[in-house]
């Protein structure tokens, strides 16, 4: 006996669709299935696999499913839908790497993305993605900024404000002001997904995010190192504090792939950034080896999502992506708003 499409694992959540609210219409019309299914992530290049994968379910041999693109409906910022947070608990892990190419990655699956720099006192995005030194955004009725696009994405950033030269010597409140000026005053075009890379650590930056800008959940990046995990969790129980939901931990530089052997070389430790998904019930989006095409493309302005996008790398971010969006459709309504913050001593 077939059984109903409602009861369907989705393949990323693994989730049934029904309990996703995804099956718009299905009937069987002349001895076919036809089905309407909308989906929360980025739908390019899924089509026949999800086709197949529904008739095997059905026991038919084949269906005619048609796949809808429609990403949860926050509204979080004037001209973008959801906001997410990419942030790390200390530097040099790869937030900023990873924050470009899930925000590239998003975008190949057939998302509309803006990435914005929140690292007021070290923006790099600009340099990432390939943006000349001297560009500067235009500037509109005298105080909003339209975003750069560089590889088929928005972005805004202090690097094209200001001289690559150029320090910002500011208090915290000053940072925190530049950050709201960035998010109020920038121009998006109605993107899907603003991606948001934030500054290392817990300060000023991500408490102002928190408050001005009904984020819609936060991805947690760090390496398998027990240092950088001590600090991964620090941001995870700081976005908590604010019921920000956690969407997943990418784990940087897991392993080393040998060129001559293909073996597996796990230098930083393992399965830290598995553990810690696990102890906060939360998923690993990726894990991510220590490759040249991640560091060398990315910082010469040309990331491999788009520099080479049929490496296992590239493959590799467009998964972590498709699963962020996924995981932010699942907990889609747990903040219906920017949250007031109270600070204790617990």
């Amino acid at each position: 006996m077939a059984r109903p499409l409602e009861e369907f694992p989705d393949p990323i959540l693994d989730v049934e669709w029904g309990e996703l609210g995804a099956v718009r219409h299905a009937a069987k019309l002349d001895q076919v299935w036809h089905a309407d299914i909308a989906l929360g992530y980025p739908i390019e290049g899924l089509q026949d696999d999800y086709r197949k994968r529904a008739a095997a379910w059905l026991g038919e041999s084949d269906v005619v499913l048609d796949l809808l693109f429609k990403p949860p409906q926050r509204n979080a910022l004037a001209g973008a839908n959801n906001v997410i947070a990419v942030a790390s608990g200390k530097g040099g892990v790869g937030k900023s790497t990873t924050a470009v190419n899930i925000a590239l990655a998003l975008a190949d699956i057939g998302a509309k993305v803006g990435i914005l720099d929140a690292d007021i006192y070290g923006p790099s995005l600009g340099l990432m993605l390939g943006v000349p030194p001297n560009r500067r955004p235009e500037v509109r009725d005298g105080k909003f900024f339209v975003p750069i696009r560089a590889h088929g994405i928005e972005t805004i950033s202090m690097s094209m404000l200001v001289t690559d030269r150029t320090p910002m010597v500011w208090r915290g409140p000053m940072a925190s002001g530049a950050l709201q000026q960035l998010l109020r005053q920038t121009l998006w075009s109605d993107v899907d997904y603003l991606i948001v890379d934030m500054p290392p650590g817990t300060g000023d930056i991500q408490l102002t995010l928190s408050q001005q800008v009904a984020v819609s959940g936060a991805v947690i990046v760090t390496t398998p190192q027990n240092i950088a995990l001590a600090d991964a969790i620090k941001g995870i129980e700081m976005f908590q504090k604010v019921s920000i939901p956690i969407l997943g931990i990418v784990e940087n530089m897991s392993y080393f792939a040998c060129d001559e052997c293909g073996k597996r070389h796990e230098i930083f430790d393992n399965a830290g950034g598995k553990t810690v998904a696990n102890d906060y019930s939360t998923r690993l989006l990726g894990e991510f080896p220590l490759h040249p095409l991640i560091r060398t493309n990315t910082d010469e302005g040309h990331p491999p999502v788009v520099s080479h996008p049929d490496s296992d790398v590239a493959e590799l971010f467009r998964r972590a992506a498709r699963l962020t969006a996924a995981s932010l459709w699942e907990t889609a309504g747990q903040q219906a708003e920017a949250p007031t913050i109270a600070i204790d001593n617990e």
